[in-house]
């Protein structure tokens, strides 16, 4: 080999810039080691709320050694930040997909106008986009085209408004508008993005990720480690639209009258006339109760026969809420509130009154209702974009509050506003997010200034969030939750732990086979397999790549393939030591004759695997970057670092290198299977598999998961075994569509429903966990809370410990990834083999043989999905499987058809006879490759935990199925598509 040295240097300098990449890994995991383990030391379990005082303590303790020197070269603050990144399936956290409405800004840059042309088009996109692939914006340009006549984008009452008058004139046509348009829109989404990081920059979370998704207004965020979800949660969904408006006393008669007159038509809307009671009391009476300042234990109506009166509860004497209402309530209160024909019956002088719920505290029974004072627009007396400043602080109670400042132009507005509410004797509401935190009196006359305070029942982080969103200003337009992936910490560790001694495990059995069937040559390459494990983490840290549990997958799976490399080279010197050849000369040839069949065997491996990276997303991803990068670093152990072992032991004189031991120095030699007389059999074999998984298929289907059908699912898991068939039962009662099935242990379920699969927001969240905690709550331990049970809650053991959820949206675009995925991994396959072996019929076997193997994959999935003990739901995992089964299945026929292109052209075609001799020269590397492959595969079935093992069965049954197709469907379909050809060629 030449350049020995250069790749000696190259070696050692890649291994030690790899070693020191890692050693901030193993820095920061001691040192966080050591904070945990002191404050465990400093708060005992018996403590009240010990688990976030631990982490209060953990996080004060890093702070405080946080710049420290460590080894001379680094400070755990920096060692942070090059530290390897985990992802959430290992750390925890919380990843979200966020859509900005780019509705909400088409109505904002057209002055929220009422144009019915405009109004028409936005409605008509809104039908669109449920099953159209366009982007919102190009579906309102489609849909406005369609029923504009006469109506242009640049009339005065859409687009050519006051706002956008430097940029819009009446003049300009529709098509020099919409580029217009475009852009604003994108510089909206960009504002949303920038806001979204000064958020996470404030939250406190080490490797935040945030990204746009292309122009489709899409965020994704993740944040690893993140323990509070729902705290997380509601500040990315948060749009931070901060208002200031007056409230009506409870006292106004005119909201008094509007209630009972509301009662009365609600009692014609909802009950037939004939079922009406005649025991209401008089109107006069009703309003004084309701109004009255003075605490009663009831109305004495009934909710039956006053669906709104019998709700409402006198407010709290001194507050400045119209009424109280039950949380349970509220929902239908506020639906009857917003009802058109109930709104019609305000009374002139309170026509446009806007009613609002608080912000009830935690664990509160009833909300209070507000009456604010609105206008025609709808527009507040004093909005968010006043706000210079905000601060977390602390009242004159030292509770947690918000201190606000205001500009110039604010600041004379709030003198304005606490004017008016002193000589009225009102409330000022502070508004954020359409719910009121807090609404106080003014009692000494205006407020000059421009400062003022957010007060109530908050804790430290909510205060601190809610400074954090003020100062960073509002999102352009709302955000909705359509993705979201949470994993609890103990969740994580458990991940890393199984990944780990499926990683030992698959690594030592490797080891051993090597040295068990090669020798001396063996060790050698399990020293290169070593190099490598080491070079594919360095690699990982120094690009800042996210490692997953797929991702660990990624690398046990690249230990088995990168055997693969050594066995070629091997195999190939022990053909040139059995010709006779000297010890030097059958490694020079055997590694030059196998180079051909290694590079071309990786290159379709990793053109596969480059097809899930680009349609891959999440952890999906970081298998893809783990397998791309093992496929390099792969090639490069075996090509230089084998060799250089090998020859470094050979030209030693005295040495004696076999390649093999006694036991298998005469396994698989002089073998004459006839493989293509045998080809009328498999085909029979391989089209019963087929058809029948195909009926099943057709018939039967696949369970196919969230990913791609949308909906939700939660991981929970109980202190004892528990029946997936009752919970099912008893869940199909109240969330109506709900499955049950048991997940790994008898104590572990996961649940998948698609209750309000369609209604977004985080209410809705909240109710089905809520339904979930109510339906389940007899199954957990007595005193578990709603807080022990939640995503990321105080008990680590029990509850949710993994939540899925993805909209009807992006479940679309998923399934259509995966399609273009496995579509595109085929069409690059039979181009690459075709450009390689300049003969379509070698493409034609092969593309044959991958989808032999994925029918049969898939009808396998779809006829024992009932009958496994593990979850086969078809989801992004199992996609990243199939095109791995696809990889692995070409990486075997390409090598078989490597060896048959170099027999027929050494030897001739010779009816076939010679291809039989390249198959059975193959045989001993084809089985050796998919045995370790396969071990590696069991290792990480059987130890790698639960959420992998139908991602693992799946790699499994297709590599059983690859190593039988290249065989016996590539290499026959190829023969019996060329045969004719050769024939006709030689007359």
């Amino acid at each position: 080999m030449q350049n020995k040295g250069l790749v000696k240097l190259f070696a050692l300098l890649f291994g030690l810039v790899s070693i020191y990449q890692l050693s901030y890994t193993f820095i920061t995991g001691k040192v966080e080691t050591d904070a945990e383990n002191y404050a465990i030391s400093q708060i005992s379990e018996a403590e009240e709320d010990y688990v976030s005082k631990r982490e209060a303590l953990e996080a004060s303790y890093l702070d405080s050694i946080g710049s420290n020197p460590i080894l001379g070269y680094t400070s755990y603050d920096d060692a942070k930040t090059k530290e390897l990144n985990k992802g959430l399936d290992l750390k925890g956290g919380i990843n979200v997909t966020l859509q900005i409405s780019v509705k909400d800004i088409l109505r904002g840059l057209a002055n929220n106008t009422k144009n019915p042309i405009f109004n028409k088009a936005i409605a008509d996109t809104d039908e669109a986009s449920k099953s159209s692939d366009e982007t919102y914006l190009e579906l309102f340009f489609d849909s406005f085209d369609a029923i504009k006549g006469d109506t242009k984008l640049a009339s005065p009452d859409i687009f050519a408004n006051k706002g956008l008058s430097d940029e819009i004139n009446f003049q300009m046509s529709d098509d020099e508008v919409k580029p217009i348009i475009r852009r604003k829109i994108d510089e909206s989404v960009v504002s949303a993005f920038e806001v979204l990081r000064e958020r996470i920059d404030g939250f406190g979370v080490t490797q935040p990720n945030i990204q746009r998704e292309g122009n489709s207004g899409r965020i994704v965020v993740e944040l690893p480690g993140a323990r509070d979800i729902e705290r997380a949660r509601d500040l990315l969904s948060s749009t931070a639209q901060l208002e200031f408006w007056e409230t009506y006393q409870q006292s106004n008669q005119s909201i008094g009258q509007f209630f009972f007159n509301a009662n009365e038509r609600l009692r014609d809307i909802l009950e037939p006339q004939e079922q009406q009671t005649d025991t209401l009391t008089t109107a006069e009476s009703e309003i004084d109760s309701l109004l009255s300042d003075v605490a009663q234990d009831s109305l004495d109506l009934t909710a039956e026969a006053n669906p709104l009166l019998g709700k409402l509860i006198p407010a709290s004497p001194g507050s400045h809420a119209i009424a109280r209402v039950l949380v349970s309530d509220t929902a239908e209160v506020g639906s009857y509130l917003r009802m058109p024909e109930i709104r019609r019956m305000l009374p002139a002088d309170v026509q446009f009154t806007k009613f609002t719920w608080e912000r009830p505290p935690k664990d509160a029974e009833t909300a209070e209702l507000y009456a604010l004072k609105s206008n025609r627009d709808n527009l507040p007396r004093i909005s968010g974009d006043v706000v210079s400043d905000a601060q977390d602080t602390f009242d004159q109670f030292n509770k947690p509050a918000v201190s606000m400042t205001m500009n110039t132009r604010g600041a004379k507005e709030w003198e304005r506003l606490t004017g008016d509410a002193f000589n009225n004797q009102t409330g000022i509401a502070i508004v954020l997010d359409n719910k009121v935190y807090t609404a106080p009196g003014v009692s000494s006359g205006p407020i000059s200034g421009g400062r003022s305070e957010i007060t109530g029942t908050f804790t430290v982080n909510e205060t601190k969030d809610i400074a954090n969103v003020l100062r960073a200003g509002k999102l352009p337009a709302s955000a909705e939750i359509i993705d979201s992936f949470v994993v609890g910490p103990s969740l994580g560790q458990e991940a890393i732990d199984s990944g780990f001694m499926s990683f030992l495990i698959a690594m030592a059995f490797v080891l051993l086979w090597m040295i068990f069937y090669y020798g001396k040559a063996g060790i050698f390459a399990d020293i290169a397999l070593i190099l490598n494990i080491v070079l594919i983490f360095g690699v990982l840290t120094s690009l800042g790549a996210v490692l997953t549990l797929p991702g660990i997958a990624g690398i046990v799976l690249t230990i088995g393939m990168s055997v693969d490399a050594n066995v070629l080279i091997f195999e190939r010197v022990k053909e040139e030591l059995a010709r006779g050849k000297g010890k030097a000369q059958a490694v020079a040839d055997g590694f030059g004759n196998a180079l051909s069949s290694i590079l071309d065997a990786n290159i379709t491996t990793g053109l596969t695997a480059i097809i899930l990276f680009i349609f891959g997303s999440g952890p999906i991803k970081g298998f893809a970057t783990t397998l791309l990068i093992g496929i390099v670093t792969s090639l490069f152990t075996a090509i230089f670092i084998t060799r250089l072992l090998v020859d470094w032991y050979v030209s030693k004189k005295g040495r004696s290198l076999d390649f093999s031991t006694s036991l298998t120095k005469n396994l698989f030699k002089n073998l004459k299977i006839n493989f293509l007389g045998k080809r009328k059999v498999a085909y029979v074999i391989s089209a019963i598999l087929v058809g029948v998984g195909a009926f099943s298929l057709f018939t039967k289907g696949l369970q196919q998961g969230v990913d791609f059908v949308g909906g939700r699912n939660y991981q929970i898991r109980f202190e004892n075994a528990v029946s997936a068939s009752d919970i099912s039962s008893e869940l199909v009662q109240t969330l109506g569509s709900a499955n049950a099935k048991t997940f790994g242990e008898a104590n572990q379920i996961m649940v998948t429903t698609n209750y309000k699969v369609d209604v977004q927001g985080n209410e809705v969240d909240d109710e089905i966990l809520d339904i979930l905690y109510n339906a389940l709550q007899k199954y957990l331990p007595e005193g578990t809370t709603y807080d022990d049970f939640k995503p990321g809650g105080s008990n680590d053991n029990i509850g949710v410990l993994k939540y899925r959820k993805v909209g009807p949206t992006i479940a679309d675009d998923i399934k259509k990834n995966a399609l273009w995925a496995v579509i595109g991994s085929l069409a690059v396959v039979f181009l690459y083999i075709l450009l390689r072996f300049r003969k379509w019929q070698f493409s034609l076997g092969a593309v044959v043989a991958v989808f032999h193997d994925v029918m049969i994959v898939l009808g396998i999935f779809s006829l024992t999905s009932a009958i496994m003990p593990f979850n086969m739901e078809i989801d992004q995992a199992f996609i990243a499987a199939i095109l791995t089964v696809i990889g692995y299945s070409l990486n075997d026929t390409v090598v078989v058809f490597d060896r048959i292109r170099e027999v027929v052209n050494l030897k001739g075609w010779k009816n076939g006879e010679h291809i039989n001799q390249a198959l059975n020269s193959t045989l001993s590397r084809t089985l050796n490759t998919s045995l370790t492959t396969l071990i590696v595969l069991l290792a990480i079935f059987i130890f790698g935990g639960e959420s992998l093992r139908g991602f693992m069965f799946a790699m499994i049954v297709g590599v059983i199925i690859g190593t039988y197709s290249s065989v016996f469907i590539a290499t026959p379909i190829m023969f019996d598509s060329l045969k004719n050809k050769m024939a006709t060629d030689k007359k």
